[in-house]
This record gives structure tokens, C-alpha cells and sequence, in this order.
């Protein structure tokens, strides 16, 4: 007698069994394709994905974000994304015609124009009749919804009101807003809602990685503030006015930039009221970074008392996962602590 095959099952129990195991088999859905710009925005998309996918990055690393030509393979992961989380046009105004060209179809999320992030007005330079006292007053900070807690919104008020800094700066917001951990804080639930809204199978995942990250970044502000303790009134300058975020979280005394926060080229003159002000604020350090050339530093230091250090708001050096954000802020830290008490 001869054994009949399962592949000659009748074909409405073959159909049948077919569909059952099929349901059973399906694959989940894939989770949302996501590209970022800079890498401490993929840091942070990263520490929300984790145990889902990861996030591309679409700016070459060690690379000003402020001008950059997307490379092919580039355009692509824009083209592919479902989503794209990216500071804004004001860190780098060529990528809003790529995402309007390449991934128009993408849901795309500037985070420094969500509401809750604290954004601070764009400064021309930074002068010395500033210092701690030059603080212009903040805008677009609705608060952190569910957060209220957390010890980084202290100091919110110190730096209201101050007019010293008056008829310096112009139009526009700073960029630089993930130097302020706790708008990263509240990047991470912006993160986390969006991906949710895309892959709803995997929201609590999201929001519970969102949360973690939220408490490590607390741990994060409490141990920089103790660092940085001792050289809360040491003045420095900066190559690039990319700090503020940073300086007003944690108190510091910046007295000078070299360049501007777009990293347009100083002129002669400004150029030479650095160095004034090197002379008759006691600068302790001058700080250069790895994107910019190292001369108008080495211009400045000359004849001075100064010493040099290296400050990176992109932590170009620094491996792109997700503990790249905290050792970024930590790296901050540790540099400037190291320049401004050596002496």
C-alpha cells in the first residue's frame, strides 16, 4: 500500500493548512526605517531603539553639519526612511531641501522646534562684559511634560532678564540644544512618541528605554555638576560659539568666541578683541576644535599667558552607540576641568 504524500492533501485541507501555519510563521512587522543627522541625535534615537533596530546617520563623521554634500549612499538612507529625527535647518539648512526632495514621504521630526525644548537666541559673539552675567533670557521652554522631577531643570531662572548682553545678538536660535542634557531628556520622550506612533507593537518598549535613558541622564547632570565645582568662575574662550547650552546648564564663564555659532570666518578685528579680552580677563584656556583650522587659535594664544585645550560639540572621536551621548557631556567636562585648574 502506498503511503500518500502531504504534497497530495486534498487542496482545500492542503489551502487549509496552508493558512494556518502561514498565520503562525507571518513575520512581525518590520520596525520603522529611521535616519538621523548628526551623531547626538542618533545616540539618543539609539538608546530608544535599542532591542527594536538602529538608526542610520546621514552626516559623515567629523564633519561640519553646518555644510555638508550628502554622499549617495547618503541620499539613500534618506530616501528609505520612514523617519527622520534631525536638530532642524538652523544647525544645517541644506538638509531641508533633501528632505523635501529625498524623503518627502518620511515623517520628519526637527527636535530643537518641538514644543518643551529649551532654545536659547543666537549669538553673534561672546564678549566679556557677558560672563556669568551675560545670559540672555530663554525661549520656547513649555517645560518636560512628566519630568518635573528631574534635578536638570534647576538654574532655569538664573539667566532670565540679563540685558548685558543686548544689541550683540541677532535673529535666530542656537542650534546647539543637545549640549543641554536636559533638552536631550526631553528629545528622548519626542523620540519615543513618534517611533510609538509608527510601531505601536513596540511602544512600551520604546517608552521604557526612553525612561532609562531619562534616568541615566539625571545621574549624568548631578556627577557633571560636581566636576565642574571648582572652575565655576575660571574664564576661557571658545573656538566656536557652539557652549551655550552647555555654559548655561553648568554654570561656566565663557568670555570669548573665536567664530561664530554658524562657524562663519571671524574678521581681523574681531579677531584682535579676542585677544584683548584674553589680556584683561586672565583667560585661563583657549579652546580649538577638530573641524575647524587650529591657526586662529595658535593667532590668538600668541604672546599670552593662555593655555590650549580641545572642546568637540560633536565628540567626532567618540564611537557612535548609544552611550556616545553621556560620554560626550562627560568628555566636555573632563577637558575643561583639565585646562581651566591646571594652573
Amino acid at each position: 500500500m502506498k503511503r500518500r504524500s502531504t504534497s497530495a492533501l486534498p487542496r482545500p485541507r492542503a489551502a487549509l493548512l496552508g493558512l494556518i501555519f502561514g498565520v503562525i510563521a507571518a513575520p512581525a512587522l518590520a520596525a520603522p526605517r529611521v535616519a538621523t543627522d548628526v551623531a547626538p541625535v542618533q545616540s539618543l534615537v539609539t538608546q530608544v531603539m535599542a532591542g527594536v533596530a538602529e538608526p542610520s546617520m546621514v552626516i559623515q563623521r567629523g564633519a561640519s553639519p553646518h555644510s555638508y554634500s550628502l554622499r549617495p549612499s547618503e541620499a539613500a538612507t534618506l530616501e528609505n526612511a520612514d523617519i527622520v529625527f534631525w536638530v532642524g535647518d538652523e544647525l544645517t539648512p541644506w538638509l531641508t531641501g533633501a528632505l523635501d526632495n529625498l524623503a518627502g514621504n518620511a515623517d520628519s521630526v526637527a527636535l530643537l522646534h518641538t514644543d518643551g525644548t529649551l532654545r536659547h537666541g543666537f549669538r553673534d559673539r561672546v564678549l566679556a562684559e557677558a560672563g556669568h552675567d551675560g545670559h540672555e533670557g530663554h525661549e520656547g521652554h513649555e517645560g518636560h511634560e512628566g519630568h518635573e522631577g528631574h534635578e536638570g531643570h534647576e538654574g532655569h531662572d538664573d539667566h532670565e532678564g540679563h540685558d548685558d548682553h543686548e544689541g550683540h545678538a541677532h535673529e535666530g536660535v542656537d542650534p546647539h540644544a543637545w549640549l543641554d542634557p536636559v533638552n536631550a531628556q526631553h528629545w528622548l520622550g519626542v523620540i519615543a512618541d513618534t517611533l510609538a506612533r509608527h510601531d505601536p507593537a513596540n511602544a512600551e518598549r520604546y517608552q521604557a528605554n526612553a525612561d532609562a535613558a531619562r534616568d541615566r541622564i539625571d545621574g549624568l547632570i548631578r556627577q557633571v555638576r560636581g566636576e565642574l565645582e571648582g572652575v565655576h568662575d575660571e574664564a576661557f574662550i571658545v573656538f566656536h560659539d557652539a557652549y551655550q547650552y552647555y555654559e548655561r546648564r553648568f554654570d561656566l564663564n565663557t568670555v570669548g568666541a573665536i567664530s561664530l555659532s554658524d562657524a562663519r570666518d571671524p574678521g581681523p578685528a574681531h579677531i584682535a578683541e579676542i585677544r584683548d579680552i584674553v589680556a584683561e580677563r586672565d583667560v585661563q584656556c583657549v579652546f580649538a576644535e577638530p573641524q575647524f583650522n587650529p591657526a586662529m587659535v595658535d593667532t590668538v594664544l600668541s604672546g599670552t599667558g593662555a593655555r590650549t585645550g580641545v572642546l568637540d560639540p560633536l565628540g567626532s572621536e567618540i564611537p557612535a552607540d548609544g552611550d556616545y551621548y553621556t560620554t560626550l557631556i562627560n568628555q566636555l567636562s573632563e577637558r575643561l576641568v583639565t585646562c581651566l585648574s591646571a594652573g
